[in-house]
């Protein structure tokens, strides 16, 4: 009698291992991601996105903002599913089994507080503000006030973008160095109005008390801006069936409009 019950208590703990790793149970697991997110790309988009997605979905996004080179590495080591950024990944990382996917297009914006008085510079007066040798707007047409120059940290895509484009490589002189990319905005928002910085034209989208200017008469609106960056999901190239979902969810209609919402140009699949 003993070795009967011991016998059922054997196939018991069999039928619960096997149940514990059967489909069913990994499609469970399934339901929660994790997402390393660039500060600029979740201020612009990945917070409403993972809102949108989650909902449509029932899967839980679990969301750490991050850098974009710090993103892209907790995914390469292992502690996320997803990682945004707003820069390209080097070569190499595909030879390690990750693929990037290009999913919006972002003006760099430059950004001014509302009370200004500024609404367009040329590119030359641009990077006279920002290499330090204009340090007054009266110089570029705007008021007698002094030129506060806010940067995100050398360590951001946003400013090594910005540096690449804008700068063409010159060394930047600056006032404020924010830690966080997206702290620029707030910085400018709430700092005398002679403040000045760059960031992703979506992130910048939610704060009214900031404006982007225009750069020789173009808007970051318009198609012909000069600056850009884009906007990417990196993943394993092997990735789960909610990665493929995430991914495919950037791409409905809900999203791409949510996308141009924040003046961004989404980019097709």
């Amino acid at each position: 009698m003993k070795k009967a019950k011991l016998v059922f208590f054997i196939i018991i703990g069999a039928f619960l291992a096997a149940w514990a790793v059967s489909p069913a149970a990994a499609a469970g697991v399934e339901k929660r991601l994790k997402l390393y997110s660039s500060n600029q790309v979740y201020k612009a988009f990945d917070q409403q996105q993972v809102e949108a997605f989650s909902k449509a979905t029932d899967i839980e996004v679990k969301v750490k903002t991050a850098s974009s080179g710090s993103s892209l590495y907790a995914l390469m080591g292992g502690y996320c599913d997803i990682a945004s950024t707003a820069r390209a990944m080097d070569r190499r990382h595909h030879d390690y089994g990750f693929l990037q996917v290009p999913f919006c297009r972002d003006p760099i914006a430059v950004i001014v507080n509302h009370n200004c008085g500024v609404d367009n510079l040329s590119e030359t007066q641009l990077q006279d503000i920002f290499s330090g040798s204009v340090n007054n707007w009266k110089q570029v047409g705007g008021p007698d006030l002094e030129i506060t120059v806010i940067v995100p940290s050398t360590d951001t895509a946003a400013n090594k973008n910005f540096r690449r484009q804008v700068m063409k490589d010159r060394d930047i002189e600056f006032d404020f160095m924010a830690h966080d990319s997206t702290m620029a905005i707030e910085a400018v928002a709430h700092f005398p109005c002679g403040a000045v910085s760059f960031i992703s034209r979506g992130a910048a989208s939610h704060e009214k008390a900031v404006k982007a200017v225009n750069i020789d008469g173009k808007s970051p609106t318009d198609k012909d801006y000069p600056y850009f960056q884009t906007f990417y999901y990196v993943t394993r190239a092997e990735s789960s069936d909610a990665v493929k979902q995430f991914l495919d969810f950037t791409f409905t209609d809900e999203a791409q409009n949510m996308i141009r919402k924040n003046g961004m140009i989404p980019i097709e699949r």
